[in-house]
């Protein structure tokens, strides 16, 4: 499932290439200071673009939560959600089953910009994080949904059956997020969607020969390691995977 990101692009470069603006320019220097490594385990906050104000980028908590909920009450609502993945991942073959996802799945869905994601890979039974980004470093928007709790936007990342790329990467779980290929992002924000027309976007596949993909440190799944730093994105050569 994809519970790691990367966000290494100043906030001018994710406004022109998604045609949008961040929403209180205030924001601008937390936003530029890059997260090599965003761990969705620690709630951070990242930039989305949501349906409900398409020409602008967003702060978000990474993990959805029920809209009825309380402020006060997220943190908690994460702990109890821990053995489901606190929310980070919502399966889009579940989008108008689930009644937390059925929700938001016409009126807030969102693109989450990314200059990558890490997937795991399992080989001799120990797992090695694998860095997945675009072929010429541009950014990638990957299809998720949202809520808002009180005054706090929480989103999720979708994700669907592995292509045979990333059932070669997640070669467990053979899941993959639904990265959206960019001619079709501005359909994903188009309120108007039936349900049928929004089942085929998900089921349209991103053009894996525009991706690199590369193991990197196992740092990055370890929690005792501050691995939010550049060289977490720098190819591990000691380890023998290719992709």
């Amino acid at each position: 499932m994809c519970f790691h990101t990367s966000h290494t692009k100043k906030v001018k470069k994710v406004e022109n290439r998604f045609k949008v603006q961040l929403i209180d320019d205030a924001l601008r220097e937390t936003y530029d200071t890059p997260h090599f490594h965003n761990n969705g385990f620690e709630h951070l906050n990242s930039l989305i673009i949501p349906q409900q104000k398409a020409t602008h980028l967003i702060p978000a908590t990474w993990g959805i939560v029920p809209p009825a909920k309380k402020v006060s009450e997220i943190k908690e609502y994460y702990k109890q959600q821990l053995k489901y993945g606190s929310g980070l991942n919502a399966r889009s073959e579940k989008l108008f089953d689930y009644w937390l996802y059925e929700k938001s799945a016409f009126t807030k869905r969102c693109i989450i910009p990314v200059s990558g994601f890490f997937e795991p890979h399992e080989y001799n039974k120990q797992k090695y994080p694998i860095h997945i980004k675009q072929k010429d470093d541009d950014l990638m928007g990957l299809a998720g949904i949202y809520t808002v709790v009180e005054n706090i936007v929480t989103y999720t990342i979708l994700t669907k059956t592995a292509s045979p790329l990333f059932a070669k990467i997640h070669n467990k779980k053979l899941r993959q997020p639904v990265i959206l290929s960019q001619h079709l992002e501005t359909d994903w924000m188009n309120g108007s969607l039936s349900e049928n027309e929004v089942k085929e976007l998900l089921n349209i596949p991103f053009d894996d020969t525009k991706i690199e993909a590369f193991a990197v440190s196992k740092d990055l799944f370890n929690s005792r390691i501050d691995s939010n730093t550049a060289t977490i994105l720098q190819e591990d050569t000691s380890i023998l995977l290719h992709f």
